[in-house]
């Protein structure tokens, strides 16, 4: 074996312990898009009422929360500097999710693309403590930096 295959294995081997088997864990999971939610307008696409409560995964950004002691996020298809905050369902943006972490969650930089693994929840709720009001949510969620 030659030392540059030696180093690029070893370099591999190396980040797939530090970040862990990460394309696999993600590729039994159905994925969804933002631009595949909607169908018409506010109405969900028959795609994303089939995924409801199964886990799924998303790509997107982290807004950055509107207040640190939050246990949720919103996952948004293009970066924002500032969370958008919803007052009712008609208000709700075909372009974001509401995004419900499973423990500990550390934030990270809203220019950071993300994949994230969550249940996929639907129908009009509002976040007690927040007021925050969501039409779509993953739940239980985990992410990974890409």
């Amino acid at each position: 074996m030659h030392r540059r295959s030696f180093l690029g294995l070893s370099a591999t081997a190396a980040l797939a312990g530090t970040f862990g088997a990460i394309t696999p864990a993600f590729a039994d999971l159905p994925s969804l898009r933002f631009r595949d939610m909607y169908s018409r307008g506010k109405d969900l696409s028959d795609q994303a009422v089939a995924l409801q409560g199964l886990r799924i995964v998303m790509t997107g950004y982290m807004a950055p929360p509107l207040k640190p002691e939050i246990n949720f996020f919103v996952l948004t298809k293009t970066p924002m500097a500032t969370c958008p905050f919803c007052d009712d369902a008609t208000d709700w943006p075909n372009d974001i999710v509401l995004t419900y972490f499973a423990g500990d969650m550390k934030f990270t930089r809203f220019s950071n693309l993300i994949r994230v693994e969550g249940t996929f929840d639907t129908g009009i709720e509002t976040d007690g403590p927040t007021g925050f009001v969501s039409k779509v949510r993953l739940l239980d969620t985990s992410y990974t930096i890409l």
